[in-house]
């Protein structure tokens, strides 16, 4: 029992950081291709985080499959919805420019 709920905290850790790796690089990615000033380390993870939920739904919706499997596929539907979330951001933010 003890080996088994290590492993499965072990999953769970190891997950996370899949997490914030992935969302790390996908939000560092996606302010690089939407441009302007970012929301800091912190707020461009969890852009990139919230981007690879909303990238997935995306996909699902459209019924498009990622092009790339593993990780990378991962980032990349991170990446896309990132900057789809940050377009959005941006048209909401009052006062500011689209380009």
């Amino acid at each position: 029992m003890k080996l088994g709920l290590s492993r499965l905290m072990l999953e769970a850790v190891v997950d996370l950081l899949t997490w914030l790796i992935v969302g790390l690089i996908a939000g560092l990615l996606a302010k690089a291709a939407v441009g302007g000033v970012g929301y800091g380390l912190l707020g461009d993870m969890l852009v990139g985080m919230v981007g690879a939920v909303f990238g997935g739904w995306i996909f699902s919706t459209l019924r498009i499959a990622s092009p790339m499997g593993g990780l990378p596929g991962t980032i990349l539907v991170a990446f896309i919805g990132a900057v789809v979330l940050l377009l959005l951001l941006r048209m909401l933010r009052p006062g500011r420019r689209l380009a």
